[in-house]
């Protein structure tokens, strides 16, 4: 049943252009959807990015604060009395 349909479909001249537009509508259709799904990919990869700077930068300027805190109660109350905090 199904081999005579298809048999009647590509011997006719219309039906086989038909399938023709209809293959190249489908294969058009299939690679605008990948586009966008690939488009969707590097956004949030963008946002992860972006994401991940703000985090090191923060990581960073926390690092570079520990570096300049005082050592030691003594140096904490020094700079205190100096109004170096």
């Amino acid at each position: 049943m199904i081999g005579g349909i298809v048999a009647t479909l590509s011997g006719s001249g219309w039906a086989r252009a038909a399938l023709r537009y209809g293959v190249t509508a489908l294969s058009i259709l299939l690679f605008l959807l990948a586009l966008r799904r690939s488009g969707e990919r590097a956004g949030r990869l963008a946002e992860h990015l972006e994401t991940m700077e703000r985090a090191n930068d923060a990581h960073r300027r926390m690092l570079e604060a520990s570096v300049r805190r005082p050592r030691s109660r003594d140096d904490l109350a020094e700079r205190l009395r100096d109004g170096r905090f």
